[in-house]
């Protein structure tokens, strides 16, 4: 397991999937604003990639987050879009209602930088989030990620377009930062 201070990345347990299914996925709105495509009903005992982690894929790493104090599950995070040619890739995180608001998202992206950076050797680390997620960009942001851009109207979601904030942070400045 992969520690922070508050939260552990662990590899996802089948009895995570229920969870994460009913607290997630079943959310329409929120799964929705965090989903590429469209939101759709996931079977109980589906093989959605989304809950049942493919050990095989090269791409992505998923992770259940559990926090350190009980071990309790409060969330999902992954590293997408591995690139092993250019080394970067994507942060993705979904926290669990009652988990949030506690500074979780901030401890798990700085988690899954030092699994970026140190343990996968990446150079990049990139993150796209809707403009109004304020808990993503505080969460990107305390770890040293660069507004780079704004997407706009790139995100169809429930009925409209929202624009979509790029950040982004270069192991030279994780470093940097860490040190401090």
């Amino acid at each position: 397991m992969l520690k922070g201070s508050k939260i552990g990345l662990r590899a996802r347990h089948e009895d995570d999937i229920p969870t994460l299914r009913t607290e997630l996925y079943d959310d329409v709105v929120g799964s929705a604003r965090a989903e590429a495509g469209p939101w759709r009903p996931i079977s109980p005992g589906s093989k959605d990639p989304r809950l049942v982690v493919d050990d095989t894929a090269q791409g992505s790493v998923a992770f259940s987050v559990v926090e350190l104090d009980g071990g309790s599950l409060v969330g999902t995070a992954s590293l997408w879009g591995i690139d092993n040619h250019h080394r970067s890739a994507h942060i993705g995180l979904g926290m669990l209602p009652a988990a949030r608001g506690k500074g979780y998202g901030t401890d798990v992206v700085a988690t899954l930088c030092h699994y970026g950076f140190v343990v996968r050797g990446l150079q990049r680390l990139q993150i796209e989030t809707l403009a109004d997620n304020h808990a993503m960009l505080r969460a990107a942001e305390n770890n040293g990620f660069i507004r780079e851009g704004v997407l706009r109207s790139s995100a169809w979601v429930l009925g409209e377009f929202l624009d979509e904030v790029l950040l982004g942070l270069l192991v030279q400045e994780w470093k940097a930062n860490s040190q401090g």
